[in-house]
């Protein structure tokens, strides 16, 4: 590449382009065909969402999810987060396919933001899995038209040097199918998302017997959910769920309002089971939720009666005792239908005295605090209010401690890599291999970019790693805001902002009028009007002090004079730090 050196030539120094060497990243160099497999993981580890897995042998890679993940508490304004493809960049026409293990955005989210930038390889899934991702297209009309292939739950394909034949595993959403795949230097299972339940309800058991089938050629590699890899014992049904829901229906007089994720089905199947049994309509809200639904009954996965459901706007047509509705809101998320019930700003549902309000999920941590409020408000006007702590109303899709060890006692793997976690499940559901067997230096605990390569005998994580730091999406913008711009905006939460707009006569160069000031999350104006008016004569001193009449100005060293001094007299003030902003209008 050419750049800029500097040069001393006859005693002067300048500067002229030369041509140079830079190194590119160990991961860019394009090696001599190997014959072992690299594991690159994109997202997933140390982190819970971003899934995304890269297997590449040779030139051929075989890409398995590409989800998103929620922000965190400290990224205001940030929508989600998906992977960073820099290492594909180059390298599009060596993707052989993209598999989608289930339907849930930890596993599909990044798609109408990837696959373009990825050559649009194609994507197999299953059905229910393809609606979805369907669906969520539409919101992004100007992207390429998706090249989707559906596959069954124990259909068999081949991509380049990979076959992989698929197996159902059991989540809180149907059609969850788990990875054999198999590639030049042995088998690798990849489990998806999964629990195992031997009585789910809208779905089948997972295909145990397909597992053990082939198990029986010998795994090499083990890559399986970490999620609940803490909790002990092993998942609850979703049929002991639906008995513990029975309860509540047989003793409600009121409208029953059960807030679940848009996406568990397998809940809503039940509460469609139960409102029909015991004589109640049912009514969906949300926008999430009714679209999956809508999907969902397209496609046979949702089994109810003619005349089961109504629309939101007629629940109040019907008696309380016949109507049940179902809605998201679950996590206090703002515009959700829950949060505008318990504030009074439905606009066809008001809390009764008699209503009996479920809370079917779980709390995602950091959703406490906003969860409880929403609990507070629907108790305050008169709703029985019910969740997981009173009674097993809920069931998370992911394996327990005993169904891990199901997994790989079944699997019997060589080596294991724990997968879908923070650093701390992904080492307990180390420890459970352990405890069954593996060797502690069999078990793989890689970080988000390891490059893992792999033969028949020994795995190894390289010391280089590919990019995969957080690509933000923020409304339309992919990327564009990184730690700075978070910087400013967590400043900006923390002690506000001050704009202090100083228009400045050219010719006398001195400040017409008092400058104009603007807090936002400061301080209350009204209430600070000596510490304004003392701001205003220091800011005209400092442009009045800088500014040379008739003659150009350097406004911008101004500005920083003013943004520092400012700055340092509002601390000095109040122990805050807001972000000053100077405007200086020259006229």
């Amino acid at each position: 590449m050419t750049e800029l050196v500097d040069v001393h030539d006859s005693g002067s120094w300048g500067r002229e382009a030369v041509e140079v060497q830079v190194p590119l990243p160990a991961y860019m160099v394009k090696s001599k065909k190997q014959n072992n497999l690299r594991i690159i993981p994109l997202g997933g580890l140390e982190e819970v969402g971003r899934n995304m897995m890269l297997l590449e042998y040779q030139e051929s890679i075989l890409i398995v999810d590409m989800g998103l993940q929620f922000p965190e508490e400290d990224m205001p304004g940030i929508d989600y987060i998906i992977p960073n493809i820099s290492y594909l960049r180059g390298k599009e026409k060596n993707i052989v396919g993209t598999i989608i293990t289930h339907g849930h955005y930890d596993h599909i989210g990044a798609i109408p933001h990837l696959i373009e930038r990825l050559g649009n390889p194609p994507i197999y899934t299953t059905p229910l899995t393809r609606g979805i991702i369907l669906k969520r297209q539409e919101d992004f009309p100007i992207q390429t038209k998706l090249n989707i292939i559906q596959i069954k739950k124990n259909e068999t394909i081949n991509l380049g040097p990979f076959k992989i034949e698929f197996f159902h595993v059991n989540h809180n959403i149907p059609d969850g199918v788990g990875l054999a795949i198999h590639t030049p230097v042995g088998l690798i299972i990849h489990t998806g998302d999964f629990k195992f339940d031997h009585s789910p309800i809208g779905d089948e058991p997972a295909d145990i017997s397909r597992i053990a089938k082939i198990a029986s050629q010998g795994v090499l590699f083990l890559m399986s959910d970490s999620t609940n890899a803490e909790i002990p014992g092993y998942s609850i049904s979703e049929k002991t769920i639906q008995d513990n829901l029975e309860k509540i229906f047989e003793k409600s007089s009121g409208r029953i309002i059960a807030a679940t994720f848009a996406s568990l089905l397998a809940r809503v199947q039940e509460i469609i089971n139960l409102a029909e049994k015991y004589g109640r309509k049912v009514a969906i809200d949300g926008y999430s939720m009714k679209t999956n639904v809508e999907i969902a009954k397209k496609l046979g996965y949702l089994k109810y009666k003619k005349g089961t459901f109504i629309p939101i706007k007629e629940v109040n047509e019907y008696s309380p005792s016949k109507i049940v509705i179902t809605c998201t809101g679950a996590q206090g998320e703002g515009n959700a239908v829950l949060m505008r019930i318990a504030n009074k700003q439905h606009k066809f549902v008001e809390i009764e005295k008699d209503d009996t309000v479920i809370f079917s999920s779980s709390v995602v941590p950091g959703n406490e605090r906003t969860v409880q409020g929403v609990r507070d408000a629907l108790a305050r006007q008169g709703a029985r209010v019910i969740h997981s702590p009173l009674m097993d109303i809920h069931a998370s899709g992911h394996a327990q401690k005993e169904d891990l060890k199901m997994m790989i006692n079944l699997v019997r793997p060589k080596f294991l890599m724990p997968i879908h976690g923070n650093y701390y499940m992904l080492k307990l559901h180390g420890e459970i291999g352990e405890s069954l067997g593996i060797k502690p230096e069999d078990i793989c605990l890689a970080k988000n970019g390891n490059i893992i390569e792999l033969t028949p005998d020994k795995f190894s994580i390289l010391k280089e790693k590919v990019p995969t730091n957080y690509v933000m999406v923020d409304g339309l913008g992919i990327g564009d805001v990184g730690n700075v711009v978070l910087r400013d905006r967590k400043a900006m939460a923390k002690d506000g902002m001050f704009v202090i707009i100083a228009i400045v006569d050219s010719k006398t160069g001195k400040v017409r009028g008092n400058p104009d000031i603007i807090s936002r999350g400061f301080v209350y104006l009204r209430e600070s009007k000596e510490l304004l008016a003392d701001t205003r004569r220091r800011v005209k001193a400092i442009v009045e002090s800088a500014s040379t009449p008739e003659h150009s100005t350097n406004w911008v060293y101004v500005k920083d004079v003013i943004r520092d001094k400012i700055g340092q007299f509002l601390f000095q003030k109040t122990q805050r730090r807001p972000m000053v902003l100077p405007v200086v209008i020259e006229v």
